[in-house]
């Protein structure tokens, strides 16, 4: 039998009001012992709560959602309480004076909301992503993927999928007998539409430049006013600025938001010939941070290195005010000259690389399964052995069960739920 669940879902106390939410099969027992008697379904009613000794807890509002149309799929209420820790404490230690009824699990509502139907995987992966949304941008995006769109049209591309598997196992067995069974062409041609929208699915931006920021790489010779100029952008002092050549040895990451933007910034190690084997590595540590950089802001003299993105910089330009090439932009951490525009031309670089306003970002584990299950049906729409046919379809299938969470997979799931907060 599975257990009843509580937690405070509204926050840690001390607050204005505490909600303390419970689920399972023992809910409506427990609803009637504390507050008295049942409520009406999904009307907010003022009850008194008390404990077993009949002793006054709180006063407050009770919410009763009979299951299975709830957020979890079972029984639930809500104890909408004062917010004191004396309050919510007291809530909590007599509701686990009842049998099988415990604190919440991290992430436990979610997922029982999982397994019951309630919502797929991709849309608890986009709980997730909302739950720690600390941008504009982070908090759009999640509810874009959080409102279930993506979910159908792979549950839509499953049917179609099912359909043509059927249609193959009737070409397998009746073809030859019965003129109303598609042939092998027809069955291609279906395939190959279902393909074509796999591969447009696929265009979608990656959710991971959205969720930890858009990669802003700092480059260039030892000197250069990389560092400076990373604290300028971030605001603050994040990396260390010393008149020292080769003061930045390793990577220095630092995460800001800006208009709603997260990006993440990194001050790398000056680019010469090492003097040391941890200054070496250090220098092959910012190669590898230019090759994988979204943006890249190079402030050497010489030509910066080939990235589909790079914006030359004339760092300290108010030193040096007449000697700013045309092809450069000047800046100047010290006067601020030249922020304004190198920002804009991040903000619209980051508009190239993110989802637009309400459109959904994808996942790296998403996108796999996305790319696993195209090239199963590019396979589908080119074969011409029926038997393997029918195996490059349930390739498809699969990946997209995948997709969903329809094939479960736990150690995924103890990742995922294991990251939200009590109560949720």
């Amino acid at each position: 039998m599975t257990d009843t669940i509580f937690a405070v879902s509204s926050g840690a106390p001390p607050a204005g009001i505490a909600v303390v939410r419970i689920s399972g099969p023992s809910a409506d027992t427990i609803v009637r012992a504390v507050a008295g008697r049942a409520a009406a379904p999904r009307r907010a009613t003022l009850r008194t709560f008390r404990d077993g000794a009949g002793e006054v807890i709180d006063q407050g509002l009770l919410l009763w959602f009979p299951g299975s149309a709830t957020a979890t799929g079972e029984d639930l209420a809500e104890f909408h309480l004062h917010g004191g820790r004396a309050v919510v404490a007291r809530m909590l230690t007599v509701l686990a004076t009842f049998p099988a009824c415990r604190l919440a699990d991290p992430g436990e509502f979610t997922r029982r909301a999982f397994a019951n139907g309630r919502i797929d995987l991709l849309e608890a992966e986009a709980l997730g992503d909302l739950l720690s949304a600390e941008t504009e941008q982070q908090r759009r995006t999640a509810l874009a993927m959080a409102d279930g769109t993506l979910g159908r049209q792979v549950d839509a591309w499953r049917t179609a999928i099912l359909r043509l598997a059927a249609q193959v196992e009737a070409s397998l067995d009746f073809g030859d007998e019965d003129p109303e069974v598609p042939d092998g062409i027809g069955i291609a041609t279906q395939a190959e539409h279902i393909a074509a929208a796999l591969a447009t699915a696929l265009t979608a931006p990656e959710v991971e430049r959205v969720r930890d920021g858009i990669a802003v790489v700092l480059a260039g010779p030892p000197n250069a006013g990389k560092s400076s100029l990373l604290n300028r952008i971030a605001g603050r002092d994040a990396a260390i600025v010393s008149a020292t050549p080769g003061t930045t040895r390793d990577v220095v990451e630092v995460p800001v938001a800006i208009d709603g933007t997260a990006y993440l910034l990194s001050d790398t190690a000056g680019l010469r010939d090492g003097t040391d084997e941890v200054e070496r590595i250090g220098i092959a540590r910012a190669r590898t941070r230019i090759a994988d950089a979204d943006l890249l802001l190079w402030l050497g003299d010489d030509p910066p290195p080939a990235h589909p993105s790079t914006l030359w910089l004339f760092p300290r330009a108010d030193a040096r005010p007449d000697q700013s090439p045309p092809d450069r932009l000047a800046v100047s951490s010290e006067t601020g000259q030249g922020l304004t525009p190198l920002i804009a031309w991040m903000q619209a670089r980051a508009a190239t690389l993110l989802p637009t306003t309400d459109a959904h970002a994808i996942s790296r584990r998403q996108r796999a399964e996305l790319t696993e299950a195209h090239l199963a049906m590019r396979d589908a729409a080119t074969e011409t052995d029926a038997v393997l046919q029918a195996e490059a379809l349930r390739r498809a299938r699969l990946a997209l069960d995948r997709l969903t969470g329809r094939s479960g997979f736990e150690d995924l799931l103890d990742s995922l739920f294991g990251q939200f907060c009590l109560g949720k």
